[in-house]
């Protein structure tokens, strides 16, 4: 067994303005880090254009219909306050949730035990109807569908550890019992929803607030102590990673103060959870990260561990 790379260059194809911090040089420091003879043992895959069908496992179809219309011939549309789409912008977003997909079927053919999926735009703001926060499709959410609806599975965990609220998964699987979604987030930070008491439909939402400042240590702790028994009583067969790295102290985004070694151990006690329950199936997706060196160190971080407990 091993770790699968899913990515595609039409991610350097999503173009935001000048400035922008979700930049296609995001792209360029993860691949950079990638590129070292450490990573060369990954087995590196394409990430495919999902279908309808996949964006319809989460969203309506005039919402589809509306991005579609509204990627521009040419130049930079803008969506909202923080959200851009360029003439790439759809094919990139496509390849972010068909990558996604095709690395839920790997990981549950038993091809590789786990993958991370480095695409973007990012996903997991867009909610049912609604672009925001650099995203488009709920991307860690359509395939946490996908893997209920054409594999079957009744349990799949999805595990948010960006800095900012997962408000579009938790959107989007408010209502769905076989999802346990757990969003650790600063708060007071944007989009300002991820409150303790926002729990789901059945249950089946934890959300993890922590304050400006909050340290490796203090973050380890939180997880040991609420996050991890509750997965492990939850029993999933696959545990997804929304992946942000702008937890990290040196985004310009946020105020917590995590470092690589705390991305490798929150990775590492994830695996952890897949191996007792789900056969050690974990597909990570990229969401923020927005220093471009901690970026690639996170990142690197994260498919250390993934390697290591792939093998």
């Amino acid at each position: 067994m091993t770790t699968a790379l899913l990515t595609h260059p039409d991610a350097h194809r999503h173009e935001t303005p000048a400035g922008h911090p979700e930049q296609i040089a995001r792209m360029d420091a993860i691949t950079q880090a990638l590129a070292a003879p450490e990573f060369a043992a990954l087995k590196r895959h394409e990430a495919p254009l999902c279908n309808e069908h996949q964006l319809l496992l989460c969203h309506p179809e005039h919402y589809i219909d509306r991005i579609r219309k509204a990627i521009p011939p040419a130049g930079i549309y803008q969506l909202d306050a923080d959200t851009h789409v360029s003439p790439g912008s759809l094919n990139a977003a496509q390849r972010a949730v068909g990558g996604a997909c095709a690395a839920v079927d790997l990981v549950l053919a038993g091809t590789v035990r786990n993958a991370f999926v480095a695409m973007r735009p990012p996903g997991h703001h867009a909610e049912t109807a609604t672009p925001m926060g650099f995203c488009l499709f709920g991307t860690i959410a359509i395939a946490a569908r996908h893997a209920m609806e054409r594999h079957g599975l009744n349990r799949v965990a999805v595990v948010d550890f960006d800095v900012h609220h997962g408000n579009g998964t938790q959107d989007l699987l408010w209502d769905e019992p076989r999802a346990f979604f757990v969003s650790s987030h600063q708060m007071p930070l944007w989009p300002g929803t991820g409150k303790s008491n926002e729990r789901g439909a059945h249950g089946q939402v934890l959300n993890l607030p922590l304050q400006p400042g909050t340290d490796g240590a203090r973050f380890r702790q939180s997880y040991k102590d609420t996050v991890l028994p509750q997965l492990d009583r939850f029993a999933p067969e696959l545990v997804l990673i929304s992946a942000g790295f702008d937890a990290h102290r040196d985004d310009p985004l946020a105020q917590l103060n995590l470092v690589e070694e705390d991305f490798a151990w929150v990775t590492g006690a994830l695996c952890d959870i897949a191996a007792r329950h789900a056969e050690g199936r974990v597909v990570s997706c990229l969401e923020g990260g927005y220093d471009l060196p901690a970026l690639g160190r996170s990142v690197a971080a994260h498919m250390r561990v993934l390697m290591e407990k792939g093998a």
